[in-house]
């Protein structure tokens, strides 16, 4: 798909049930250790986001998720690629070539909940100010209106109106993010970047997290992208989920095809490494052995192959091809439609459970 000069604004053959899409997305950093020396830490990523649907993306730590994610709110401006947006109006925008200013009133479509409830909520501000703060920056000045609005979104986060003349540090973590995500719902968004949000909890608040996002996405039509590493988090509250490795996606399905027959032996291998509390329900595969590549000095043809258990000579020399080996599912495997790769059973992978 390629980019118009003139304008970033223009009326694309985007289905309508899509809200965001991700074409050909790539970013580099200079690492300043040798001249010329990058780090590729997202390497030709695509991905479609449909209205009102979760799009998880999961990895070992170190595979450009994150950076992906800031690549989509342009907190990270991309090296190359596009990220088109269909805003409220139905008009399609590409963030990738918007700077600052041109950014800015879509802020109001577009918002983040952060990884850390402890570092993303300044301790000097209380409550009020922290969710409050969003409304300000976009034009809002009354204070009545503002204190309203706070009120209403901490009720819908299961918070008090009270709580709001507290600071953070009178707040349990749980308690936290959800005051980051009541300040993400303050402009009314229609998408919603999680990265990693429950990561930093224990796993019975993040049952309560995980599904207050889903109470929140039906009540608002709500679109996320969302940012994990657990499995069972996954599992849960997505509807597709790509597999980032070393910077690439390697695999992209609908939730419930990718878990049971993973097409990727990497995903494979991650879903074998996925804890289960049930010892005769181990999986056959094992784990991936040895360190993930680095991004910095990625090995030739398939990034995997060092690990991988089924790598061939193609494999080593030839780069895969991003491609749709079956309706719907994508992947970047040389092998994928000869390979028979176990997967896991689906109840063994539902966090609601616990």
């Amino acid at each position: 798909m390629l980019r118009p000069a003139h304008s970033s604004l223009v009326q694309l053959a985007i289905p309508d049930e899509v809200i965001l899409r991700v074409a050909g997305l790539t970013k580099h950093f200079k690492t300043g250790k040798a001249a010329g020396e990058i780090l590729r830490a997202v390497d030709d990523v695509s991905f479609d986001v449909p209205v009102g649907r979760t799009l998880a993306i999961v990895g070992e730590s170190g595979c450009g998720k994150t950076t992906t994610a800031r690549c989509i709110l342009k907190a990270l401006q991309p090296t190359s690629g596009s990220i088109w947006f269909r805003t409220a109006s139905g008009t399609v925008v590409d963030l990738a070539t918007l700077d600052a200013e041109q950014i800015r009133p879509l802020r109001t479509e577009l918002q983040m909940v952060f990884q850390d409830p402890y570092s993303s909520l300044n301790p000097r501000m209380n409550v009020r100010d922290i969710v409050g703060e969003p409304l300000v920056i976009h034009g809002v000045q009354d204070r009545a209106e503002i204190e309203q609005r706070v009120g209403e979104l901490l009720e819908l986060v299961g918070l008090r109106r009270d709580h709001m003349t507290r600071y953070p540090n009178a707040f349990s973590g749980g308690q936290r993010q959800r005051i980051g995500i009541a300040r993400a719902l303050a402009l009314r968004p229609r998408l919603i970047v999680a990265d990693e949000a429950v990561s930093a909890l224990d796993v019975s608040v993040q049952a309560q997290i995980l599904n207050l996002l889903l109470d929140l996405q039906d009540a608002f039509h709500l679109s996320y992208v969302f940012v994990a590493h657990d499995l069972s988090v996954v599992k849960h509250v997505s509807d597709r989920v790509g597999v980032m490795y070393v910077g690439r996606m390697v695999e992209l399905a609908a939730c419930e095809p990718l878990f049971e027959r993973p097409l990727h032996p990497y995903t494979a291998a991650l879903l074998a490494a996925a804890p289960k509390p049930d010892p005769s329900r181990r999986n056959a595969t094992r784990p991936p052995c040895g360190e993930a590549a680095s991004a910095r000095n990625p090995p030739s043809g398939c990034h995997f192959h060092p690990r991988c258990p089924y790598a061939v000579d193609r494999c080593r020399q030839e780069t895969p091809a991003w491609r749709e080996a079956a309706p719907l599912r994508f992947v970047r495997c040389h092998r994928a439609e000869e390979l028979e790769l176990p997967g896991v059973e689906p109840q063994a992978a539902v966090l609601a459970e616990a």
